[in-house]
C-alpha cells in the first residue's frame, strides 16, 4: 500500500455511475462523509442515448452523469475523486478498523464502510465490424433500445440458447427478425416452433462479419463458398442485438474475500437484501452485484446499498 493517505471517511464508494452516485446521494443526505472514487469508464459510455430511466429518457449517459455528479457534490460532506481504486484491504482493529483502498495516483483512502459499484466489462463476440458499432447499431437490450429501431430489419447474433429468448421478444418491435445462430447451438424443435410462431427466421450459416457505413449497420455477411469470408451473402439488418459474457471491471471484491455467484452471463458479487456482501462492512450495487442489468435497477440498488451502509454506522 502507498504511504500517503487521505482522511478517513465514513463510506468510500468505488464507482461513480448510476449505482455509485445513487449510494453517495443517500449517504451525503445523511450528512456522512462520503468519497466517490471513479475511473471514468462507465459501461454504457458507448451508447448515444439512455432510455427507460424515468425522468432522463433520451439524454446521453454523459449528460445524466454530469447532472448527477453536480447534485451529489452540492452536499457539503460528499467528495468525488477521478482515480482508479487498485487494491483494498481491511484495517486491523488496533488501527481503527474499516478499510484502506489504494488508488492508482499513489494515494490511499480509508473508510469505515465500502460500497462497490465497480460494474462489469462486456466481452463482445469476435465478429468483424461488431466492436466499432457496439452501443450504436449493435445493441444488448430491446427495452433500452428497441423503440428507437422499431420497424427496421432486426437481427439477433446468438451466443447460446439464451439468445432464443431475445429473438422471441423482438417481434414486438419489428415484424422482420432474423436469429443468426452463428454455429453456437442448434435450436430444438420446440424452440424452432416457438420462433416460427413469432415470425422469426433462423439463419444457421456461419457469420463472416458486419457491413455498413461507419457506425450504421447495413447487414450481416455470411461466410461464402469454401469459407471465403468476403464472398458470402449479405442479409439486410438495420440493428443487431446480442448478449455478452461479462467479467468484473475491478479486482476489489475478490481482494476483500467477497463471495460470488454464477450469473447467466458471468460472475455476480453475492449480496443479501441490504446489498451487503459476505464480507461485513462491504456493500455492492449495480451490474457487478446483480444478474440482470438496467440503469434503473443499478440506481435502485445503489439507494439500498447507501441506506444500508448508513444504518450500519448509525445503529452500530
Amino acid at each position: 500500500m502507498p504511504t500517503e493517505t487521505t482522511d478517513t471517511y465514513d463510506v468510500l464508494v468505488v464507482g461513480g455511475s448510476w449505482a455509485g452516485l445513487s449510494a453517495a446521494m443517500q449517504l451525503a443526505r445523511a450528512r456522512r462523509r462520503v468519497l466517490v472514487v471513479d475511473a471514468g469508464q462507465p459501461r454504457n459510455r458507448f451508447a448515444r442515448t439512455s432510455h427507460g430511466f424515468l425522468g432522463q429518457d433520451g439524454r446521453t449517459p454523459a449528460a445524466i452523469l454530469e447532472t448527477a455528479r453536480a447534485q451529489v457534490l452540492a452536499y457539503p460532506t460528499a467528495e468525488l475523486r477521478r482515480d482508479e481504486a487498485t487494491r483494498a484491504a481491511p484495517r486491523p482493529e488496533p488501527d481503527g478498523g474499516g478499510f484502506e483502498v489504494a488508488l492508482a495516483s499513489g494515494r490511499t483512502a480509508r473508510a469505515r464502510r465500502l460500497v462497490l459499484a465497480t460494474g462489469v466489462v462486456d466481452e463482445l463476440p469476435d465478429v468483424s465490424g461488431l466492436r466499432e458499432r457496439w452501443g450504436r447499431s449493435v445493441l444488448h437490450c430491446p427495452y433500452c433500445h428497441g423503440f428507437e429501431v422499431a420497424g427496421g430489419r432486426l437481427g439477433v447474433l446468438a451466443v447460446g440458447e439464451s439468445s432464443v429468448h431475445q429473438a422471441l421478444l423482438l417481434p414486438d418491435w419489428s415484424a422482420d427478425v432474423t436469429l443468426f445462430t452463428y454455429g453456437t447451438f442448434e435450436p430444438t424443435i420446440a424452440q424452432r416452433d416457438a420462433l416460427s410462431a413469432r415470425g422469426v427466421r433462423v439463419e444457421p450459416r456461419p457469420v463472416a462479419g458486419l457491413v455498413g457505413d461507419g457506425a450504421a449497420l447495413a447487414g450481416v455477411r455470411l461466410v461464402g463458398p469454401a469459407g471465403a469470408p468476403d464472398g458470402g451473402e449479405v442479409v439486410g439488418v438495420d440493428a443487431l442485438f446480442t448478449t455478452t459474457r461479462t467479467r468484473m471491471a475491478s479486482p476489489l471484491a475478490e481482494q476483500l474475500g467477497c463471495a460470488f455467484d454464477d450469473g447467466p452471463f458471468g460472475p455476480v458479487i453475492r449480496t443479501d437484501e441490504r446489498k451487503e456482501t459476505t464480507t461485513p462492512g462491504v456493500y455492492a450495487a449495480g451490474d457487478a452485484a446483480r444478474a440482470r442489468h438496467n440503469a434503473t435497477w443499478a440506481s435502485a440498488d445503489g439507494v439500498t446499498a447507501g441506506i444500508s451502509a448508513h444504518q450500519s454506522l448509525a445503529l452500530a
